[in-house]
């Protein structure tokens, strides 16, 4: 079968690989489907994930596809099952396992490289999805999951007024979620123009750039902020434009080389509470029921479908990742 490699120094492959054959508790999906993730960007530039990076690693974990065969053990699934993949394992038995923390397992890691034709998650990692959910819409299951979790971090109140930065994937879906939350107003910052104009096509009600954000933002108590870029400039923005009392969500995946400073004075006398959202613990099931309920625009999030062949290009420029949610085209079934 053939599988995608960060093979080091900002190189991508596409390599024949031996088949997977599916242990007793495992099943084995064709994928048809898989996100590009800005994790995948990170590996692919030489910076760490969710877990260090030692390649080669296959990239991708955002995928969903055909059931294809199923280890002995198994009992929930069966050949011509439609499914999405929890790309994290817990073990079930470590210390932080038995506290409901298995986004923080001792044991934890990825069992659903995307970049490949082939999966073998356990079964417990696989979760089904309905006839009337497109394969494609339900690769999004997995950030959608993490999503949730962050979301449930900061509990957004209704009639709140929410500022997001960064318009990716996640702030896209961010912005529709958060509009069913009940928000009041929400306030996209983003410094692409094009994506300003989605901002406002998916719910925001003022879309500005991080400039004409410190214009305005002393006029309105900003009761969350959830950045979703991981840039040190607007992760240390963010608890500049705070209102009093507010929650702050980091959810980008920074730089782990690069520190951020905030003014302690002001986060005090605002009385600011920082949260950062790992993984996603028991929400993908979640996720998918959002996906399903048709609640969420995916279609015009994604900027472009590619092969394993040419998203190595893709990982180099990110020519359409600036766009939106590049899709990576497996099957290709629905």
């Amino acid at each position: 079968m053939k599988a995608g490699y960060y093979v080091g120094d900002r190189k991508y492959q596409v390599r024949d690989i031996q088949e997977l054959i599916p242990g007793d508790n495992d099943v084995k999906i064709k994928v048809a489907w898989c996100g590009l993730c800005a994790t995948d960007v990170h590996k692919f530039n030489g910076k760490n994930g969710a877990s260090p990076v030692i390649p080669p690693i296959i990239l991708g974990h955002e995928c969903s596809g055909i059931v294809v065969q199923v280890g002995k053990a198994v009992t929930r699934f069966k050949p011509g099952d439609r499914v999405a993949a929890d790309p994290s394992f817990h073990c079930g038995h470590c210390e932080f396992c038995q506290q409901g923390l298995v986004n923080f397992c001792k044991n934890r890691h990825g069992v659903a490289k995307g970049f490949a034709e082939y999966i073998c998650p356990p079964e417990k990692n696989v979760y089904p999805i309905p006839d009337s959910l497109d394969l494609r819409t339900a690769a999004f299951a997995e950030p959608l999951s993490c999503i949730v979790h962050g979301l449930d971090l900061i509990n957004i109140k209704s009639g709140s007024t929410v500022a997001i930065y960064g318009l990716g994937a996640i702030g896209s879906l961010l912005v529709q979620l958060v509009r069913y939350s009940g928000a009041a107003k929400i306030i996209v910052i983003e410094r692409e123009p094009e994506k300003l104009l989605l901002a406002k096509h998916l719910g925001a009600n003022i879309a500005v750039d991080d400039v004409e954000i410190l214009n305005i933002y002393k006029d309105i108590n900003i009761d969350y902020v959830i950045e979703c870029i991981g840039n040190t400039k607007t992760m240390e923005q963010s608890c500049e434009i705070a209102g009093k009392n507010a929650k702050i969500l980091w959810f980008g995946l920074g730089d782990p080389e690069q520190a951020v400073k905030i003014n302690q004075y002001n986060a005090f006398t605002k009385e600011l509470s920082i949260f950062t959202s790992y993984l996603n613990p028991y929400s993908t099931k979640r996720a998918i029921d959002i996906l399903s309920s048709g609640i969420l625009n995916t279609k015009d999030i994604i900027s472009a479908e590619l092969t394993l062949e040419n998203i190595g290009d893709e990982l180099d420029n990110l020519a359409f990742s600036r766009q939106g949610k590049v899709m990576l085209k497996l099957s290709g079934e629905l």
